[in-house]
């Protein structure tokens, strides 16, 4: 008798499940980015630099980002949920409150045009800003660019985007809480704002400028800091590919004056095979006024970087990737070195 009612109740739960379109829109994702790396300045007390925070860890196995997610998707509604923990969480929102630091994303958005598709969305949400983003599974090299891990990753607030009929242009607008945040912090009541326009020409081409007007400091210091994010990805043959971005910013120093920090990037990735892929970084940093990364040296950061990784699909859902990477700096900023050298290694999980 049980048996029957059991087969009964999977019945009924089949059906409600195939009949609720509701059910059918919800989809449930996951990711983990379990890895090791080898800082060969040795910091003895396993973090690496200050401007770093993903695969923060030095000579230790450990996970950079163990994430689940739910997103809903309707013609009028859409929502995403995702829920995280790893050194990604641990490094990049230590300054939120407790609650927040287990957030990925939480936002829902509401198509308010019937002819149009134009949205409005509001919550905690991916950055506007660059081509990378914290799951290193959809980033061509293992580890993320300087400029990467010294702009926004998420970002709190309202968006008002737009994309065209042929998916070719999209035109967003934000109002934020903040450069990288989710909770408003306390003393700063001034507003922010952003803009991202992404223009896809060609199958093969991505053309990206982004934008963040704000504040990053208290109202009692008076600045405002302004941001732009520039970026191309193209598609040059099936095998061969190439990103070229560039950030430049500018906000106050001290109390009285203003300074600029800028940063270009060039990432060249080919594909061996189906399955083997290896990329090349090069990349520069200058923030000589300290804005964005505290050296409390002479010249402030001016870093080169120069890395190289080769990736192996193991299957369609799980990567294997080895990264070398050298760091020169005008300053001895590295345990009283201007070098810095570290071998990472990472497997990847995309559910």
């Amino acid at each position: 008798m049980k048996f029957r009612i059991l087969v009964f109740l999977s019945l009924i739960s089949q059906q409600i499940f195939s009949q609720n379109d509701t059910l059918k829109k919800l989809n449930f994702s996951a990711f983990g980015d379990l890895y090791y790396s080898y800082d060969f300045s040795n910091p003895q007390n396993h973090e690496k630099s200050n401007f770093l925070y993903n695969h923060k860890r030095h000579n230790e196995v450990n996970a950079n980002l163990l994430l689940i997610k739910a997103n809903y998707l309707d013609k009028n509604y859409r929502a995403n949920i995702g829920l995280m923990a790893g050194n990604y969480a641990q490094y990049n929102l230590n300054t939120e409150p407790t609650w927040a630091q287990f957030i990925y994303e939480a936002n829902i958005g509401v198509k308010i045009s019937k002819k149009q598709n134009i949205w409005i969305d509001a919550g905690v949400m991916s950055s506007h800003i660059g081509f990378e983003s914290a799951i290193s599974a959809d980033c061509w090299t293992l580890t993320r660019s300087l400029l990467a891990e010294n702009s926004p990753y998420y970002e709190t607030g309202i968006k008002l985007s737009y994309t065209s009929k042929n998916e070719k242009l999209n035109i967003s607008a934000m109002y934020l809480n903040g450069w990288q945040k989710i909770s408003k912090p306390d003393y700063i009541q001034k507003p922010s704002f952003g803009t991202q326009i992404t223009y896809k020409p060609t199958a093969k081409i991505v053309i990206n400028y982004s934008t963040f007007i704000g504040s990053d400091t208290s109202d009692s210091i008076n600045s405002v800091r302004n941001f732009h994010n520039f970026y191309m990805q193209y598609a040059l043959t099936n095998k061969f590919g190439i990103i070229a971005g560039f950030d430049i910013g500018m906000d106050k120093f001290n109390s009285n004056t203003y300074g600029t920090w800028y940063s270009p990037v060039l990432i060249t990735r080919y594909s061996l095979n189906e399955k083997t892929r290896i990329a090349l970084r090069g990349e520069y940093y200058n923030d000589p006024k300290q804005i964005i990364i505290s050296t409390g040296t002479i010249n402030g950061f001016q870093t080169y970087g120069l890395s190289s990784n080769i990736d192996f699909d193991l299957n369609d859902k799980i990567r294997f990737r080895v990264e070398g990477k050298m760091f020169h700096s005008k300053d001895k900023i590295f345990t009283n070195d201007n070098n810095n050298y570290s071998l990472t290694t990472n497997i990847t999980i995309k559910l």
